[in-house]
């Protein structure tokens, strides 16, 4: 590290060596875990249960994409599984962030997870298991959700992860969460001015299979694309030590982190529209439908508190959660 970086790390107060060990703890919390069943090795949510899976890519479009199963209270045959397996029963292993400030993070006076995420987890454990305490926690990297929920190493993702017609393709979603688009977070004194020509020969930072990358390879206005890190907190140590110029992420994260370091600011309009879900396997349609009933409710009880508590502050054009579409079928 050279004297203007290490000088640069007193000028921010040392966020920068806090966020990068947040990074390294994340890297290796996300451990394997093996269930099986009647019909040999099982991922999230148990054997294929013979019934519609919950989304289908072919065809897709963004606003089929939010699309999802309708609700049920049914306890079906994966939240059993969940209880009456041998290896952790009656907890839900939720794949999570731990450095998101405001969404989920580790509150560094009592260790314990926090954030308008984990609220949501707990809700959803409340309502399946009887206890919002019943939680495993797994911390995975923004390129590294879909293949947690494929290997079997969680149930569910929550972890601000945009519903996509891509993603569709490997994991299903339930009905929409929150609405949040791109943006663009800098330094205070950049000349970058949102997200058009003032890119042009800047330096950007996104996370690898974040859909940020997806709209710079579709469109960059000259700018360089070329840092890509395994997870998005990685980005904001990038501009922190002044290697990118600017962070492409969704405004509900960028928010967050503009709230934890008063010299980087978020510029320009969002650019898109997405919406974050909670992601399951595919093979698991019945915990799809249980999830998107707690969906229903929590919208009418405690989203609301929710955004009071961890994201007001920050995002304040809100009008309420997105309302929920579901497919025909």
């Amino acid at each position: 590290m050279t004297r203007k970086q290490r000088s640069a790390l007193r000028g921010w107060g040392g966020v920068a060596t806090m966020a990068l060990a947040c990074v390294l703890t994340a890297l290796f919390t996300l451990l394997p875990l093996s269930r099986s069943g009647p019909e040999g090795p099982i991922g999230t949510g148990g054997p294929g249960l013979g019934v519609t899976r919950p989304a289908a890519a072919d065809n897709c479009t963004p606003e089929s994409a939010v699309r999802s199963l309708r609700p049920s209270k049914d306890e079906g045959a994966t939240v059993k599984e969940i209880k009456e397996r041998k290896d952790k029963p009656n907890k839900l292993i939720v794949g999570v962030d731990q450095n998101s400030y405001r969404w989920g993070y580790r509150n560094p006076s009592t260790g314990d997870l926090e954030g308008f995420d984990i609220d949501l987890v707990r809700a959803i454990a409340d309502a399946l298991l009887g206890d919002p305490d019943a939680v495993v926690y797994r911390a995975v990297p923004t390129n590294q959700r879909v293949q947690a929920i494929e290997s079997g190493q969680v149930d569910m993702v929550v972890r601000t992860m945009t519903i996509t017609c891509e993603r569709l393709k490997e994991v299903a979603f339930s009905t929409a969460y929150f609405e949040t688009g791109q943006q663009l977070l800098v330094p205070n004194d950049s000349e970058i001015k949102g997200y058009d020509a003032s890119l042009k020969g800047k330096r950007l930072c996104t996370a690898t299979g974040s859909t940020a990358e997806s709209e710079l390879e579709r469109q960059s206005f000259g700018a360089d694309v070329s840092t890509k890190v395994p997870n998005q907190l990685d980005c904001l140590v990038r501009l922190q030590l002044g290697e990118v110029d600017a962070v492409v992420t969704d405004s509900a994260l960028a928010a967050g982190q503009a709230a934890q370091d008063p010299t980087v600011k978020l510029v320009g309009e969002p650019f898109t529209t997405e919406y974050y879900g909670v992601a399951m396997s595919k093979e698991s349609p019945d915990l799809v439908r249980r999830v998107n009933q707690v969906l229903v409710d929590y919208r009418e009880s405690d989203w609301g508190k929710a955004y009071e508590k961890w994201l007001a502050d920050d995002l304040k054009n809100v009008d309420g959660p997105p309302k929920p579409k579901y497919r025909e079928d």
